[in-house]
C-alpha cells in the first residue's frame, strides 16, 4: 500500500524523498581490532546477540535533509492533508 508523505521538519515537501532501505548485518568484532570474528544470520546467533527489530525503511526529505522512519512521514502527511 502506498502513502502520501509531508516532512514534517520544512512541512512543504510531499513530493522529493530518498528512500532508504536498511539491511542489518549481525557481526562479532574483536574489541581491540575492530576487525569481524564472526558472523550471524538467524540459524547461529547466539543467547547474547538480539536480532534487529528496527524499520526496514527510513526516509530522508529531498529538500531539508531529514531522516526519519516512514511512518512519521505518512503520520505528519494525514494530519496536515
Amino acid at each position: 500500500m502506498t502513502n502520501p508523505y509531508l516532512c514534517p521538519s520544512c512541512k512543504t515537501n510531499r513530493t522529493r524523498f530518498n528512500l532508504i532501505s536498511q539491511v542489518a548485518q549481525s557481526v562479532k568484532m574483536d574489541p581491540q581490532s575492530g576487525e569481524i570474528t564472526n558472523e550471524y544470520d538467524d540459524s547461529n546467533r547466539d543467547a547474547f546477540h538480539l536480532a534487529y527489530k528496527g524499520p526496514e525503511r527510513k526516509v530522508q526529505c529531498g529538500t531539508c535533509g531529514l531522516v526519519e522512519e516512514e511512518q512519521t512521514f505518512i503520520n505528519h502527511a494525514k494530519l496536515n492533508h
